[in-house]
């Protein structure tokens, strides 16, 4: 076993879409962690079809790499949502509900505009990790670099923000600051992530380990530490089973963090 194992990850492109799938879980269950805790699951959901429809635009204008017009569309939706919750008297759902259908009615319109249906705008849909190449790879690492020295240099100032808002505000912490540098990070994640499991299963990333982990821990740092774990550990193993049973990666990966959430949520009432 452990040589086949050895053996999958000598082709290059297995070992692309590893490091790939290692990375955008590491990124991805950090940031998951402040969406769960600060009650915005739907989020992650809301930015994925927010970026399907800066791709959709991008197809229509027959741009290249239709992820360079995904970014802008989908940082303008991450910070109109945040606006609207700081803003206004609605709520997070209701902010994010409406950029969501917005996002999504625009992105149908874009590929209606476009004549015929494209194989990039299906892999961009559903994820196409195994077709990582060296380029996007160079991508979502420095996004995750990025994105964990931010996470690592607001860490304190996050977390207080999370747990007691209005004490935070009290003590001098700009707390709409960090919302929209939030929601920011969030939505760059996700567009940078696209490419490995796509819009449409990138909220999973986000939500599933850091639900998971909630349900286990007492403390924000254990929380984190055990979203990225379960994140890491579904990645090498959806990728591994779905290599050996011919299915689909993204899929398989997103299915292996419900059964380790379905495991945790068993054991948690335990």
């Amino acid at each position: 076993m452990i040589a086949s194992i050895i053996e999958v990850f000598q082709f290059p492109f297995m070992l692309r879409a590893l490091l790939a799938g290692l990375l955008v879980a590491l990124t991805a269950g950090t940031v998951g962690v402040f969406v769960v805790q600060r009650g915005l699951s739907f989020l992650g959901d809301g930015l994925a079809h927010a970026a399907f429809g800066g791709v959709a635009l991008g197809l229509l204008l027959e741009i290249a790499q239709p992820l360079w017009i995904a970014l802008p569309f989908t940082l303008l939706a991450s910070l109109g949502i945040a606006w609207v919750r700081t803003q206004t008297r609605l709520s997070s759902d209701t902010a994010i509900g409406i950029f969501f259908a917005v996002s999504v009615a625009l992105g149908v319109l874009f590929i209606s505009l476009k004549p015929g249906y494209t194989v990039d705008a299906w892999s961009l849909l559903f994820g196409s990790i195994l077709g990582v190449g060296q380029g996007d790879l160079l991508v979502i690492a420095a996004v995750a670099v990025l994105s964990l020295l931010l996470i690592i240099l607001l860490w304190g100032r996050l977390a207080y923000a999370t747990f007691d808002g209005e004490l935070a505000q009290t003590d001098g912490v700009n707390i709409a600051w960090l919302e929209y540098l939030l929601f920011a990070l969030t939505a760059v994640i996700i567009v940078a992530s696209v490419k490995v499991v796509g819009v449409i299963l990138i909220a999973a990333y986000l939500v599933i380990p850091a639900a998971s982990a909630r349900l286990m821990s007492h403390s924000l740092l254990r929380m984190s530490l055990l979203s990225i774990g379960f994140g890491l550990f579904s990645t090498v193993f959806g990728l591994l089973a779905s290599y050996f049973l011919d299915v689909p990666s993204g899929s398989t990966i997103i299915l292996t963090q419900a059964a380790i959430f379905v495991l945790v949520a068993l054991l948690s009432r335990r």
